[in-house]
Order: structure tokens, then C-alpha cells, then sequence
């Protein structure tokens, strides 16, 4: 492993300091919330290893959002960004290649990168509406493809694929022999029907979460991988261990709590989303705009970095800019921020 620090970390408002920041206008997640905001309170837990897959509630908790999907089936993980890094050193080596669907969170270019594999991105156009064209991913495989790596809802722009697009990836996935890694980070923000989890739709597909932004509590370091395949899911569960074991008892028990209310928070949450949205776009019936964010939503200057990747950073393309809703923060008391970066800071996605 090649191991560099991504700008998006050197950048970070943790790094630079919260208290040297008035306006931060470059969150990716609802609001931070606080034990009390989300009506828990820590019981007297004992503070021994906890299971190696992660509490076996809370596996059930996630696992019962989908049909197909058993507890066995999940693995939790410290954020989405552990779940990345698992995935990652567990299915590639030097010399291996996969297909990134650009702009993506900057993990799934440089965990690959650092370990030494080939990567072809497939670049999404602003003009297109940041749609997949599934030819074209197609067109970029070679006979040493591991790996096609997607979000949906896309990071950062927050459209959706179609249910018959998402098909196309897997069957691609199946009729390749890879597998395909679908970043469902942003999934519980998606307005209307969401799409079914890609683990379970296929073995071959791998889906990855977290509660960082949805729920807004980044700080617990819950997040969770979910693969069918029992045999891989074994893989996934020893590389776990021996980077870290197991996850803490303390982020659990927080998030089995939080995904017990899961329902009434979203519920409440969403609504909110949707009419702030709307009142952003006027006239707009872009239905591919899920999370709040359309082409009214992105300025000109990242509309040009965009659609011409080639011409920005890596860590630039793996986050660009973003709106998810009209500009708001906790001083207003809303459940949800801004993710419009625009500052020096600009462009940059934060860790899941």
C-alpha cells in the first residue's frame, strides 16, 4: 500500500478546527445531531468486545430494509469509509483493474490507487444529466476488470439510477465475473420509492451504507457492507478483524437506537427535504434529482469541472460541488445543512 493523505482529508473542517469556522457551507450531511435531538440516552453498557459482525440486533435492524437480506448477510463497519477499505484490500491487487464511475467519493479512487491497480473512470456529464450510460462502462472493461464501483444516490450530485439501469450494472457485474460495488450512503434521502439495495439483487453485488449523513451522526462511525455471498462475506469479516476486531459497543448501542426510530425520523426529516427542494427549482420536473440537488442547484464554475474532468484534481472530481437544500444550519434550527462548498475548502466530500 502506497498510503497519501486526499485533500479532502488535509481539508476537513475537523482539521482546520470548528471553531475557526462561522459559516461552514461545505457539510454533506444533515445536521450533527446530539444525543438528546435524537431522544437517547446511553444505558449502562458493558464494555466487553462486541460480536465481529457487528451487534447482532442492530445487523437485523439493517438487514430487514430490504427483502433477500438476512443479518449473516451484513457486516458493520467503522463509517462507510472502513467498509470501503475492507472491500477494497480484500477483492484487489497490484496490477488489477476496475472501472469508477467519476465523480465518486474519493476512497474508491485511492485505497485502489494506493494498492497499485488500474483504474478507468466513466465521467458523468452535467449536460446529460449525470446519467449512466451503461454501453459506455461496458466499453471500459477489460479481462482483469474486478470491479465497476458506482453511488447511487450519486455523490455529489444526488441523482438517481433508473431500476433498469441498476439491472444493467448487475447483469454486466454477472456477466463478467466481477463484482459491483454500489455506494448507497445518501439511499434514505432518496425522494419517493427508493431503489432496492444492489446486494439484493445479486452475489455479485456489493452495497455499502453508513448513519453518517442521512442521520447525522458521523461521530459514532457506524456504517455497514452487505454482500450475499457468503464465502466473500468471510473475506470481509477477517479483514475486519484484523484491522480492528471489532466495532464499539457504545457506536452500536447508539445505532441500534437510532434505526429502531428510523421510520418516524425520515418521516419527519423528508417532508422538510422535499418542500425546501421544490421551492429551490421552480418549473423543475427533472425526476433523476433525488436529493434535492438539480441543474438550478450547481454553480457555473463547478458545472465546468464536471463536465470536463480531465481539466480538475483527482480529489477536486471525487467531491464536487453540491447543493442538497436552500443554504441552512443549525442556527435556524433545521435537521439538514447546505453542502454547497464555497470556500477554500471547496469541492470536497466528506469521509462517510
Amino acid at each position: 500500500m502506497n498510503y497519501t493523505r486526499m485533500v479532502i482529508e488535509k481539508e476537513a473542517p475537523e482539521e482546520y478546527g470548528y471553531d475557526r469556522i462561522r459559516y461552514n457551507l461545505s457539510e454533506s450531511s444533515i445536521a450533527d445531531q446530539k444525543l438528546s435531538d435524537i431522544g437517547l440516552s446511553l444505558p449502562d453498557l458493558t464494555l466487553f468486545y462486541g460480536e465481529h459482525r457487528g451487534d447482532r440486533e442492530l445487523r437485523g435492524l439493517i438487514a430487514a430494509q430490504d427483502a433477500g437480506i438476512a443479518p449473516d448477510d451484513v457486516l458493520v463497519t467503522a463509517g462507510a469509509a472502513g467498509a470501503l477499505f475492507i472491500i477494497a484490500t480484500s477483492l484487489l491487487s497490484a496490477g488489477d483493474h476496475l472501472v469508477v464511475i467519476r465523480p465518486n467519493y474519493a476512497t474508491n479512487i485511492e485505497t485502489p490507487r494506493a494498492i497499485g491497480c488500474a483504474i478507468s473512470f466513466v465521467d458523468l456529464a452535467f449536460d446529460e444529466g449525470f446519467a449512466i450510460d451503461v454501453e459506455r462502462v461496458k466499453a471500459a472493461m477489460r479481462p482483469n476488470t474486478k470491479l465497476i464501483s458506482v453511488t447511487c444516490p450519486h455523490n455529489p450530485t444526488g441523482t438517481m439510477m433508473s431500476r433498469t439501469e441498476l439491472d444493467a450494472l448487475v447483469a454486466l457485474a454477472e456477466a463478467s465475473g466481477c463484482r459491483l460495488l454500489v455506494d448507497e450512503t445518501y439511499r434514505d434521502l432518496s425522494y419517493g420509492r427508493r431503489l432496492p439495495s444492489a446486494a439484493s439483487l445479486s452475489k455479485k453485488a456489493i452495497s455499502v451504507s453508513s448513519l453518517s449523513k442521512a442521520f447525522g451522526i458521523p461521530g459514532i462511525r457506524i456504517g455497514w457492507l452487505i454482500t450475499r455471498d457468503a464465502a466473500l462475506q468471510e473475506t470481509f469479516l477477517a479483514a475486519k478483524e484484523q484491522i480492528g476486531i471489532c466495532g464499539s459497543v457504545v457506536d452500536e448501542g447508539i445505532a441500534r437506537g437510532v434505526l429502531e426510530g428510523r421510520d418516524a425520523f425520515l418521516a419527519k426529516l423528508l417532508p422538510e427535504m422535499a418542500a425546501a427542494g421544490t421551492s429551490s427549482r421552480p418549473g423543475s420536473t427533472a425526476s433523476r434529482w433525488s436529493t434535492g440537488c438539480g441543474p438550478t442547484a450547481v454553480s457555473s464554475a463547478s458545472r465546468a469541472s464536471m463536465s470536463n474532468p480531465a481539466s480538475t484534481s483527482t480529489a477536486s472530481m471525487s467531491g464536487c460541488w453540491k447543493i442538497t437544500a436552500p443554504m441552512s444550519g443549525p442556527a435556524t434550527g433545521s435537521k439538514w445543512k447546505s453542502a454547497f462548498s464555497a470556500s477554500a475548502s471547496a469541492g470536497r466530500r466528506r469521509p462517510t
